[in-house]
């Protein structure tokens, strides 16, 4: 990886910049949950499944409300949930509404892998003050919000809550 400009472009270097720090985020979380044989996006599905479960007190999470919580499209979701389904990590049970759990495997992974990442989060984010934490979270938010506006399709809504009911 080199650490250059390649454009007189503020914003397209601070574009590159981001793309760059992204991908060497996701290659050191990938090589660390290589340890507990689980991989990112796996880790994301188990994790959003628990916090949904505890954000909802324990209301069903489906394929499409998954699909919207990772920011992901949900022909790749369908595809993801199919091979963890096939490796015990989550069941779907199909009905009028197609609940995706974790299954106990799923849990101990989703908790290995919580282990082992957390850590690297914080020494990767400790780089930074708890005050420019808060600056950095609030222009990734703006920058997040104007991207979405690009994207009318993909509505950002509130976290769920107790009661919540997926639409």
């Amino acid at each position: 990886m080199y650490d250059y400009g390649i454009s007189d472009d503020a914003a397209l270097g601070v574009w590159v910049l981001i793309e760059q720090t992204w991908a060497a985020m996701y290659n050191a979380v990938d090589r660390q949950l290589r340890e507990v044989g689980i991989t990112p996006e796996q880790l994301e599905v188990c994790w959003a499944c628990r916090e949904y479960a505890a954000a909802t007190n324990g209301h069903p999470l489906g394929p499409s409300e998954l699909s919207r919580l990772l920011f992901r499209k949900p022909q790749t979701i369908a595809g993801l949930l199919k091979r963890m389904e096939q490796q015990g990590l989550v069941e779907r049970a199909r009905g009028h509404f197609t609940e995706v759990k974790m299954t106990p495997k799923g849990e101990e992974a989703c908790a290995s892998g919580v282990t082992v990442v957390l850590p690297l989060i914080h020494r990767i984010m400790s780089s930074l003050s708890s005050e420019e934490l808060g600056q950095l979270a609030e222009l990734i938010r703006r920058v997040r919000e104007k991207t979405l506006a690009e994207l009318p399709e993909v509505k950002l809504r509130p976290p769920p809550s107790p009661g919540y009911l997926p639409l």
